[in-house]
């Protein structure tokens, strides 16, 4: 059955290198991409941007891509009509913290500033893009989920969980990883948020099934959507990052595009119509 509407992570699967729509993971020019999103758009998808991009940002990329709505900061902000109508999820934010933003809680309680300071050279805000984030705190390096996930559990934080969300390239400026390895985006925010607890909001806002929906992306956070969908599509960059395998072993509808980036993300639209 073909797809009512289409979740798309954003970087590193709907667009490529330097975010571009228009080149493929080798950099070389293609108009797949473009192609395969006019084919949505002729269809009558309906195409939602789930990104760890603020709001602001994933509503100003659906208005270029023509998106009927958008999910921010990794799930924690769902968008529509353009931005105008808006719904924060706190997850497993405490009772007593009720009507505050996570990130305002986490402010308060210096999370960040201890968490980074266990891990000197290690972790660090992911600046200037964390700067207006909300329901989670943006950061970049090269940690241990797990282990961070127990720092924060011995400290009564357990509220509270860091998110993978995929390598980013290396630079003469930001030397946060290991030789030969990629910093990384992290995004730490409350547990129960996730690109899949939003979708399904979302799905039940909209009156749809999960069997309607198609969701595509590439890394690890992608997978929260598996479950939330009838069908989940990884690009193939994102397959071949170490350990991904393994994790998609457990995930019985997600398959896998031969192309990588907007190659990959064109072939997976178009067996979605």
């Amino acid at each position: 059955m073909a797809a009512r509407i289409v979740y798309t992570d954003l970087d590193g699967t709907m667009v490529g290198p330097r975010g571009s729509f228009w080149h493929g993971a080798d950099g070389s020019p293609t108009a797949e991409p473009a192609a395969a999103l006019l084919e949505l758009h002729t269809a009558g998808v309906e195409l939602v941007i789930v990104s760890g991009r603020t709001a602001d940002q994933v509503t100003e990329a659906g208005r270029i891509f023509a998106a009927e709505g958008a999910i921010a900061e990794l799930g924690s902000l769902v968008t529509w009509r353009g931005g105008r109508e808006r719904h924060q999820l706190t997850g497993e934010l405490p009772a007593e913290y009720a009507g505050r933003t996570p990130m305002d809680v986490m402010a308060e309680l210096g999370v960040v500033e201890a968490l980074c300071a266990a891990h000197p050279g290690r972790l660090e805000w992911h600046a200037p893009w964390h700067a207006t984030h909300e329901g989670d705190a943006l950061l970049r390096g090269y940690v241990d989920p797990a282990a961070v996930d127990a720092w924060l559990a011995e400290r009564g934080l357990g509220w509270l969980t860091l998110h993978d969300n995929g390598a980013i390239p290396a630079s003469a400026r930001l030397r946060l990883a290991p030789e030969g390895q990629l910093a990384r985006v992290y995004h730490l925010m409350p547990r129960g948020i996730s690109k899949g607890a939003a979708i399904a909001w979302d799905l039940r806002r909209r009156g749809l099934d999960p069997a309607d929906a198609v969701a595509v992306g590439d890394s690890v956070s992608d997978l929260d959507m598996a479950g939330a969908v009838g069908r989940l599509w990884i690009t193939a960059n994102g397959a071949e990052v170490d350990g991904m395998a393994g994790l998609m072993a457990a995930v019985p509808n997600v398959s896998v595009t031969d192309g990588a980036m907007g190659v990959g993300w064109a072939q997976a639209v178009r067996a979605s119509l």
